[in-house]
């Protein structure tokens, strides 16, 4: 073989190689045989070619025609003279299907179901590719550039991928490229003629250096060496940077986590994802445990503390770790007169529960769990370890139940100087009402029990705050005062706010992230779900240590050592005589004598008593009458209504959350998506309904000049309805009603208020009761139609023509 015919074969090699990164794209992958085959037949016709021989550009041309007639022959025979002769109707027939083919790939999630467009996009781009390099590394001689139309073929994979291209394909991609490369200089060093190869030819024979060697052996064999040594640099190397995420070859889900002996943790922030859990439809079980605990009020599952504080949100500090020891160390600053109990919990997390922080009872003393996990002392913290996660995780957990009384967090000495200067650090930028609002709560408190107690009792129940998953989390350092001004938020509000302000107090705190105890079942185990997510704030007492507080008002449960001793105010006073009965119905709300304090000044466990109305005497006018002007009042007073009642009435159906099948899941969420197509409608941008739904997202967001959450909720709504439309097995996204809401409130932000008032009371969406109106007129005039010509047509059969009455006759 040649020199320039094994520069060509490789030059094949290493299109096909680095196009091997679109296979996990599409499905299935029948277009890669098809590609292979036409790009033989393109490098054969250039080998072909350049041995007639002919001028390169001239080479160049007659491959890309042969290309052309070749694509021709595949995707536009019929539109074609002869059935491979292109002509108009063949380029207007690629411009189709590339059009589809575009618009394919913004709708279908990956892999991709192999559409006609698709599949021109990919062979006649591998093919393009192919004869590219083929120009540059063979025609040209040129193989080092012939990397860059490499390079764009694999970015191409790699940027379509949703995690990349792994690195199988990057490592394919990259050997043919250092392939192509040692074909050339292979083929450049056998046109030098002698050359000292440096080594014998044969046992017992010296080479003298200038023997005939075509070969190039020395060179080809340093040039592989290098290649392999490069290629191997770029792959592991990375692994040992402590300064990256890991190299190449690291797996997902494994970053940010040091390796065995050392390292450092820098989570994302776990409250990401808290308010989504709190507000899915479905309360999915993510964690069952059983304990051995008496009560389990107390069994709160804590995954990570956030100890900074930015002024605009918390998350963790970076922290060395190290393997975790048994047992685990006495929790710090906890002294031995402090009345513990120690308890074992068995815990079991669901397969689809998946992520790097181990949720567990708080403080723990001892954990039996299988994996690579690694303790950080500091937050008493376990962290998965270079991809490990919870996902179906079993394990055993010895925690300490701790009860401080009252007095000896109230007789609690000052907290050592290195973390009451870390836990008290509060930003510049943090608005001063903050501060303020904190001193003037916890006005006439003696130390920092009381102060914290405060703070409690104002947000869970002394300030008038109320409990709402749907409330913007927001950010930005002003976000804390917005809250302590609207009163209205869960509970990454509160635990924030009330850190916050304890830290003003110079009271060390901090913000734990976890799950409430969940809810007891039939078997004597604990659920946990996804609405039993929450935060809450842990404040630091000399003599206790980390000390769970309760500011959320309706969640979790409010810690003994934080109740008040005295008795309640609701309770009758000895002196003051009981009012007698009465014969008239009360009027005022009647209140559960077991209702909780805190949540009887939340309005959530009264009862409003029926008001009974006494009717008058005497005689009025007909009830004939009155039900006429009432019926003629009720039309005046409805027709103009007629289009908000039917908005509101067609969004509450859309955004009802029934059905539990998948079918169900898919129905609703195609209802979600038109839901927002409409409200975007109302407020002044019209659907399209020729662009696939991630174009009609941007064009959403663009006009409607969203930003922030209303923003990625139009791109998740899009996202979901891909899924439904376009993937084998849709994994549907919980919250899409959210979403839409989200949406209706960014677009009506965005708007002045006349317009949001013509969205409300003349909704332009409105116009579908037309439509339909109109398609169900033709339709029935379609039928009418019909059922008249299937008439005249029977009438016709039953009555003779003239001709063959004449006939009969005669």
């Amino acid at each position: 073989m040649s020199g320039r015919a094994r520069l060509a074969l490789c030059a094949t090699a290493a299109t096909l190689m680095a196009s091997s990164a679109l296979l996990p794209l599409v499905d299935p992958a029948t277009w890669y045989l098809q590609a292979v085959i036409l790009l033989a037949l393109q490098s054969g016709v250039g080998a072909l070619t350049r041995r007639i021989p002919l001028a390169r550009p001239v080479t160049v041309a007659v491959q890309a025609l042969v290309t052309l007639l070749l694509l021709t022959l595949v995707f536009a025979r019929e539109q074609a003279v002869a059935g491979v002769l292109p002509g108009p109707e063949v380029f207007q027939r690629f411009g189709v299907l590339l059009q589809a083919g575009g618009e394919d790939v913004g709708r279908y999630a990956i892999p991709a179901p192999l559409s006609d467009g698709i599949r021109l996009m990919l062979v006649g781009g591998v093919l393009v590719i192919g004869l590219a390099v083929d120009a540059l590394a063979v025609t040209f001689r040129t193989a080092a550039p012939a990397g860059l139309p490499l390079l764009a073929l694999y970015s191409v994979a790699a940027g379509l991928s949703g995690d990349g291209a792994g690195w199988l394909w990057f490592l394919l991609a990259s050997a043919g490229y250092l392939l192509l490369l040692l074909a050339e200089g292979r083929d450049r060093l056998s046109q030098w003629g002698r050359v000292f190869g440096g080594a014998a030819r044969a046992p017992g024979r010296v080479s003298g250096g200038l023997e005939s060697n075509t070969g190039a052996i020395a060179p080809i064999r340093t040039g592989r060496r290098i290649g392999a040594v490069a290629l191997g640099i770029a792959l592991v190397v990375p692994l040992g940077l402590p300064a990256l995420d890991g190299g190449l070859l690291d797996g997902p889900g494994g970053g940010g986590v040091g390796g065995r002996g050392g390292g450092t943790i820098s989570a994302v922030s776990p409250l990401v994802a808290l308010q989504d859990s709190l507000n899915q439809p479905e309360d999915r079980e993510v964690i069952s445990y059983r304990t051995n605990a008496e009560q389990t009020d107390e069994m709160y599952l804590r995954i990570v503390s956030l100890d900074q504080f930015d002024g605009t949100t918390w998350k963790t500090t970076v922290r060395s770790i190290e393997d975790v020891p048994s047992p685990l160390p006495d929790p710090r600053g906890l002294n031995p007169d402090v009345r513990r109990t120690e308890v074992q919990t068995n815990i079991s997390a669901a397969e689809s529960y998946a992520q790097n922080w181990l949720p567990m009872p708080f403080p723990a003393s001892q954990v039996e769990i299988d994996g690579r996990w690694r303790f950080e002392p500091v937050g008493r913290a376990l962290v998965g370890d270079r991809g490990q996660t919870t996902s179906g995780a079993q394990y055993k957990v010895k925690s300490l139940i701790v009860e401080p009384t009252a007095e000896q967090l109230a007789d609690a000495p000052a907290p050592p100087s290195d973390l009451a200067r870390e836990f008290t650090k509060v930003p510049d930028s943090l608005p001063g009402v903050v501060a303020n609002t904190a001193r003037k709560v916890t006005k006439g408190a003696t130390n920092p029990y009381e102060q914290a107690v405060k703070l409690q009792d104002y947000f869970a129940s002394d300030g008038g705050f109320t409990y709402n998953t749907q409330v913007r989390a927001g950010n930005g350092p002003a976000a804390i005062g917005r809250f302590l001004e609207q009163k209205e938020g869960f509970c990454v509000h509160f635990s924030f706010a009330m850190a916050s302000m304890a830290r003003t107090l110079g009271i060390p705190a901090r913000v734990a992230v976890g799950f409430t105890p969940g809810s007891a079942q039939a078997d004597g185990t604990m659920s946990v779900g996804l609405r039993d997510a929450h935060a809450w704030p842990e404040l630091y007492f000399e003599g206790v240590g980390w000390t769970r507080f309760e500011p959320t008002p309706t969640r979790g449960s409010v810690p003994d050592y934080t109740r008040s001793d005295t008795p309640s105010g609701d309770a009758s006073d000895p002196d003051t005589p009981e009012p007698s009965a009465s014969a008239e119905p009360s009027t005022a709300p009647s209140a559960s004598d077991s209702c909780p304090p805190d949540q009887r000044k939340q309005g959530g466990c009264s009862s409003a008593a029926p008001q009974v109305v006494a009717g008058s005497g005497g005689e009025g006018p007909p009830l004939a009458m009155i039900v006429g002007v009432g019926l003629a009042a009720l039309v005046l007073l409805t027709v103009p209504f007629l289009p908000l009642l039917w908005r509101t009435r067609v969004r509450a159906v859309r955004l009802g959350a029934t059905g539990r099948t998948d079918a169900d899941a898919a129905a609703r969420t195609l209802a979600a998506w038109l839901e927002v197509i409409d409200t975007a409608w109302d407020h002044g941008i019209p659907p399209d309904e020729s662009q696939t739904p991630r174009k009609t997202a941007a064009r959403i967001v663009r006009i409607g000049e969203l930003s922030g959450a209303p923003a990625e909720a139009v791109h998740r709504v899009a996202a979901a309805v891909e899924q439904v439309l376009y993937a084998p097995r849709p994994q549907l996204p919980a919250g899409l009603s959210d979403d839409v809401r989200r949406v209706r409130d960014g677009l009506r932000a965005s708007v002045s208020r006349a317009a949001r008032l013509r969205a409300t009371l003349a909704p332009r969406s409105a116009a579908r009761v037309v439509w339909a109106a109109s398609d169900r007129w033709a339709a029935f005039g379609a039928r009418c139609g019909e059922r008249l010509a299937s008439w005249s047509a029977t009438l016709l059969k039953r009555r003779p023509s003239r001709r063959a009455q004449a006939e009969q006759q005669g």
